[in-house]
């Protein structure tokens, strides 16, 4: 790290301090001549995948916290510098931008030690636990179909964009262990949950030290790039956010309101040839910075992680074809919140559709407008979906109580103070266990021994974790909805049973 760290301060990389300031933190990391310090600290967050930038400082929305200049970028259009690698390139014109970086990221790794971008590639994170990544086992414990759907789509995808690769690497010679598809997984996991949006490339760029920002990163112990191999849950978000341009001359109330609609993550600023990071929002001293707006499913699928409590998440239920036939209303805005209420364009879609077709002309304007048509209408819409969610949740394998049980016995076994007898996590995990070890054919002598993973045994394990935790999120939100509805449904019988006495 502190090598790492000198490396981005030579390189310009600053939060405009060229000093770390003093601190009694111990978890902070203290190296002189550093480019953090002012603004920004490396810290250690347990609670939130580990190492990650904290606030060195209360911090205002809007402000400029973090600049990285150009020339520290890695983006295609720097790493093509080298002649070979330019020629061969052009000579795969069908290949996407996003395809290239993965290759030219592939080449700079193939030279090792001698790669201008060794300090930064030692930082990237050995592995990730990105949906492509996931084995048979560990995408069918995702349960619900969509969820599947997303994951098989994501594997091929994966699969046909190496296979197009492959002529490129084969000519750049590049090392046998960077040709197969568990490299190219890394490399396009890398790209896709590290990459920066710039305005001149599709594919985006890895932005040293920015990239810090909010993600589960590798432990300090030396990375085996020669052979990719290594255990860790680690994986990254990036900021694809679009920047504004600044503006100037200003008074201070003025400056006030630029500072406040000012992106709030992150952008490539023309006028002094930089990416700039910006405060999302007022921070205190020694918070962790903000993930982004993602549901779980997205943030699984394009960085290999996902939040216990997601403001963001939402699921989706089965509808009937009229009810997008009666709408005008997009397919992906007729949801259930992560707090288990319909979102609103569910709520007008569902009230539209109970309503008798010679009459929904006549009431549209009032259903768009959030209106309830009446008792015997919201009732039924309530109804309907609650029992909605309780089909699908009867038609998953595994309950809320068992997915709960199963999540708080594979904390267990992952916890390497303390292993779990063998036979006590057969017990407590029952068939699903034993199907993850026989997937990974992984075998038991000894029931009464403790378990003791590989760190290859830890990574499917963990993909097996983020699983159920997934599954399990999924059914706590229908869950929820089940008792909003009943909750609105009460209230509306008790109003109308008022009202007629």
């Amino acid at each position: 790290m502190e090598r790492f760290l000198k490396w981005a301060t030579e390189l310009g990389i600053s939060d405009f301090c060229t000093t770390a300031t003093t601190t009694k933190d111990p978890c902070r990391l203290q190296i002189p001549h550093c480019c953090l310090g002012h603004s920004l600290y490396v810290s250690h967050f347990p609670d939130a995948g580990g190492r990650g930038l904290a606030a060195a400082r209360d911090l205002r929305k809007g402000e400029l916290i973090l600049k990285v200049p150009k020339s520290a970028l890695m983006m295609s259009q720097t790493i093509l510098k080298d002649e070979k690698l330019s020629v061969a390139v052009k000579r795969h014109t069908y290949l996407s931008s996003t395809q290239i970086l993965a290759v030219c990221l592939l080449a700079e790794m193939s030279k090792g030690k001698s790669s201008w971008w060794h300090p930064y590639l030692m930082q990237l994170p050995r592995s990730y636990d990105t949906l492509a990544n996931f084995s048979q086992f560990e995408k069918q414990a995702l349960q619900v179909d969509d969820a599947i759907w997303v994951t098989e789509s994501a594997i091929l995808r994966a699969e046909l964009e190496w296979k197009k690769a492959i002529p490129l690497m084969e000519e750049l010679e590049l090392k046998p262990q960077l040709l197969n598809f568990k490299a190219w997984l890394w490399a396009s996991a890398t790209v896709s949950s590290r990459t920066m949006h710039i305005p001149w490339d599709d594919a985006g760029c890895l932005c040293p030290v920015g990239d810090f920002y909010n993600y589960a990163a590798p432990g300090e112990e030396p990375c085996a790039w020669e052979d990719l191999k290594g255990s860790g849950n680690e994986s990254s978000l990036q900021d694809s956010s679009l920047w504004n341009k600044d503006a100037t001359n200003h008074s201070d109330a003025e400056q006030d309101d630029v500072l406040t609609q000012r992106l709030t993550d992150g952008g490539f600023k023309e006028d002094i040839s930089a990416y700039c990071f910006y405060a999302r929002k007022n921070y205190k001293k020694g918070v962790l910075l903000s993930y982004g707006t993602y549901m779980n499913l997205e943030l699984l699928e394009h960085y290999g992680f996902l939040l216990d409590e997601n403001p963001n998440d939402k699921a989706f239920i089965p509808l009937e074809p009229e009810v997008y036939a009666c709408s005008s209303l997009p397919k992906d805005s007729l949801y259930i919140h992560q707090n288990g209420k319909p979102s609103f364009a569910l709520l007008s879609a569902l009230r539209l559709w109970a309503t008798p077709p010679s009459q929904r002309r006549s009431v549209g304007h009032l259903v768009y407008s959030g209106t309830q048509l009446s008792a015997e209408n919201e009732i039924f819409v309530m109804e309907w979906i609650a029992k909605s969610c309780c089909a699908v949740l009867g038609n998953l394998p595994t309950s809320v109580e068992e997915d709960s049980l199963l999540l708080c016995a594979i904390a267990k076994m992952q916890d390497p103070n303390v292993p779990m007898e063998a036979g006590n996590a057969l017990s407590s995990c029952g068939v699903e266990f034993s199907a993850f070890l026989e997937a990974h054919d992984l075998k038991i002598e000894d029931r009464n021994a403790g378990l003791i993973l590989s760190e290859k045994a830890r990574r499917w394990m963990e993909r097996w974790r983020l699983a159920v935790q997934w599954r399990l999120r999924h059914k706590r939100i229908l869950v929820d909805c089940i008792s909003h509805c009943n909750e609105i449904i009460n209230s509306l019988r008790l109003g109308h049973q008022g009202y007629q006495s």
